[in-house]
């Protein structure tokens, strides 16, 4: 039996959309709507993680400390094309970028192996419009694995192809770097995600062919993908609403810190449209924030769009779950919460 799909989401994706409150029509219910397994999705997902398993094994008996260190530089550097350019760049357009910094993306995404720039940002733009409705391409309603991984591995629900052809992506189309990737996406991806990975080792420090293609390519790809698919699982089934009380996407820090940013995920469904996908900045996890603002210092980004904090309390006052923090002059500060509190650091703690 399918999900049921009479939950009402927002249906807002950008800013201008809130120059006109829009209800969306409950979404057709499909009863006779039937998961098919892609055995080959399947096949691709098992096979990646066995060999991630395998490269993990490497790391600790016979890979090179610069091989592993190079994967943790791709690591960022691949996650930067997500979380930076398909997601905040490209998916909710929160800010400007010029040629030179598009092209970079376009190489860092094309590393992360997520799905052209194209593709993943016209599921994402649906995933905003529709979240948590059978439309939704990762509905967290179906459980952790679903939203997770196992959306990637059945037939997509007819309602997703449907809602789908409505979002719009004339934008996309008339960008010429995102239409010239998705173009020869099945050359630069394999390029940019496992050959160079694995020749760069092999070439300037020696590591075996073995050692760089599982390490640096199916290691740090499979790892950066589990970090991506957390977004989409943990983070909207984990943590505080501060802001929104009635969605399913929390406030995850540990989601925040693995995904270079990306875990303050009831903020960013409040606020798609704000660069930093949080108000909390580099001091809570966000080094995308802080890569933004260099590419900003440099002139390479522009147009940086945020909310103003008197906005985002009185959003948070209105719907919020009562988690948000509140300014407070001190440690015993009645707003001062419970779960701040636990969370402190108290170093030579005494008990009186």
């Amino acid at each position: 039996m399918s999900p049921k799909s009479e939950y009402q989401c927002t249906g807002k994706l950008f800013e201008d959309d809130f120059a006109e409150e829009i209800s969306p029509a409950p979404l057709k219910k499909e009863e006779e709507y039937k998961q098919e397994i892609v055995w080959k999705n399947v096949g691709y997902i098992v096979y990646f993680h066995v060999a991630a398993l395998y490269g993990l094994y490497l790391i600790f008996t016979s890979g090179k400390i610069e091989t592993f260190l190079f994967s943790v530089f791709l690591f960022i550097f691949s996650g930067l094309g997500i979380t930076c350019g398909a997601h905040r760049l490209y998916a909710h357009r929160s800010f400007k970028a010029t040629t030179p910094l598009k092209i970079l993306f376009m190489i860092m995404n094309s590393m992360a192996f997520e799905d052209s720039i194209y593709e993943w940002v016209r599921n994402h733009r649906v995933h905003h419009k529709f979240t948590e409705t059978t439309a939704d391409p990762h509905d967290s309603r179906r459980g952790f694995f679903f939203s997770h991984c196992g959306w990637l591995m059945i037939r997509k629900h007819p309602d997703v192809k449907r809602k789908g052809q409505t979002v719009d992506v004339s934008d996309l189309e008339q960008d010429s770097v995102i239409m010239f990737q998705k173009k020869y996406y099945k050359y630069l991806m394999p390029f940019f995600t496992f050959f160079v990975p694995t020749i760069i080792p092999v070439l300037f420090w020696g590591e075996s062919l073995n050692n760089a293609f599982h390490i640096a390519g199916m290691f740090r790809y499979t790892y950066l993908t589990n970090m991506v698919w957390l977004v989409n699982s943990a983070a909207h089934i984990y943590g505080m609403r501060p802001y929104d009380k009635n969605i399913n996407p929390r406030e995850n820090r540990l989601v925040a810190f693995l995904t270079l940013g990306e875990g303050w995920h009831n903020y960013h469904h409040v606020f798609p449209w704000d660069y930093r996908s949080s108000e909390l900045g580099l001091f809570r996890y966000n080094f995308t924030t802080r890569f933004i603002d260099w590419m900003g210092q440099i002139g390479w980004a522009y147009d940086m769009k945020s909310v103003s904090r008197d906005i985002i309390q009185k959003r948070a006052k209105r719907t919020g779950d009562g988690s948000y923090y509140k300014p407070v002059w001190g440690w015993d500060d009645q707003d001062l919460s419970s779960e701040i509190k636990k969370d402190a650091f108290i170093r030579f703690s005494k008990t009186e």
